[in-house]
């Protein structure tokens, strides 16, 4: 199991000490003008992003449980790692998430109610990812590891469509890919890294290890970082404190800076926890102990960025805009998520294909003399 203590790896990149003083390790020295060239309002939109998230993922944890979602991922723990990342990102670029990463959502334009209604039954996909303000989000993917193969195919057609190298950065596009520790052992992951590698595909593995699959340990998984996996393919890859948001930020940032301009792979391993459960049909008590959550709950990437911006001069009024805005989202996800319509029966059958399709005419009709047969109209 990682624990803790990796921290005082020196090829770990960390910026943000636990105590949320600048401690930068010697990988993380490459990184510190993109962190120095930040403005406070930035710095504070970091801070802002996650703990507005995990007001979120609280209220839906508990709606989970009072019967108004089928079932939900917490991301508790996490929230530095994907703001920082999310936030590395431009506009044209294409982010495929995996089913946890809430708040990347969020950032890219992404109504949170759209997944929501994905884990109430309401919807197959949650959202449109062609529409433009949902900022080239693709949907969420509970197929362990297959959005890898799609980021990657994607990638290799940005390529091909010469939308990549041109050395331009507002224009030339990348892709990220968000994917657990629990999917790094998958086939289809390391298949990826092939094409991905061998095609030159301007895509970025972020790999949020949070230290469980479920059930299985990492250790049981891995018998060295997962960084060095891809070290394998041939794509250059770092390893980063996923609960120091803004060494995941720089951390990203070149990385997909350079995977557009070159073009090719990147990889990051976040190092971080699941400080909740894997899913609310989970029951994270029944194989790791309080010790190990204690170990890592002080660790806490909010807590580490507020002392930060706390001794960078921010105020009380500040903290206290934040939590309200927090309360705020929370009440809004109560208050929309009685209001949501129930899926129509048509709808099973739109967006199968990206066309109209005479299978789904046929299939469509047959529903229709289907339940038109009983007594009532209806099955």
């Amino acid at each position: 199991m990682t624990s803790p203590d990796y921290l005082t790896d020196p090829a770990t990149v960390r910026i943000l000490g636990a105590d949320g003083r600048i401690a930068p390790s010697p990988a993380a020295e490459r990184y510190l003008p993109i962190i120095e060239a930040l403005p406070d309002a930035e710095l504070e939109r970091f801070y802002r992003d996650m703990s507005t998230i995990r007001a979120f993922d609280q209220q839906a944890t508990l709606l989970q449980r009072q019967g108004q979602l089928a079932l939900w991922p917490p991301s508790l723990g996490q929230e530095a790692a994907q703001v920082g990342s999310a936030r590395a990102s431009r506009p044209q670029d294409h982010v495929f998430p995996s089913y946890r990463e809430h708040v990347v959502t969020r950032i890219r334009g992404v109504d949170s109610l759209d997944i929501i209604k994905l884990m109430r039954g309401l919807t197959h996909g949650g959202w449109d990812p062609t529409d433009p303000r949902n900022g080239n989000t693709h949907i969420y993917t509970l197929v362990l590891g297959s959005q890898t193969l799609h980021a990657t195919g994607f990638g290799m057609g940005l390529n091909f469509d010469g939308k990549t190298g041109t050395g331009d950065a507002e224009r030339d596009e990348a892709v990220i890919v968000y994917y657990g520790d629990g999917a790094s052992s998958e086939g289809d992951v390391h298949e990826a890294m092939v094409f991905a590698a061998s095609y030159k595909s301007p895509t970025v593995f972020f790999l949020q290890n949070n230290q469980w699959a479920i059930s299985v340990p990492v250790t049981t998984q891995a018998s060295a970082p997962f960084s060095e996996r891809a070290a394998g393919y041939g794509i250059p890859s770092v390893r980063i404190d996923g609960n120091d948001v803004l060494a995941s930020y720089a951390a990203t940032r070149v990385a997909l800076d350079e995977a557009r301009s070159t073009p090719g792979p990147r990889a990051i391993e976040a190092v971080t926890y699941r400080r909740g459960a894997h899913t609310t049909s989970d029951d994270p008590t029944k194989y790791r102990t309080s010790s190990e959550e204690e170990a890592w709950a002080e660790r806490d990437p909010i807590a580490r960025m507020r002392a930060y911006l706390a001794g960078r001069g921010a105020d009380e009024a500040f903290f206290a805009d934040v939590d309200a805005e927090g309360a705020d989202v929370a009440a809004d996800l109560r208050a929309r998520i009685t209001e949501l319509p129930e899926p129509t029966t048509a709808s099973m059958f739109a967006h199968v294909y990206s066309d109209p399709h005479p299978l789904m005419d046929e299939q469509s009709r047959w529903l229709s003399d289907y339940e038109a047969s009983f007594e009532e109209g209806t099955a």
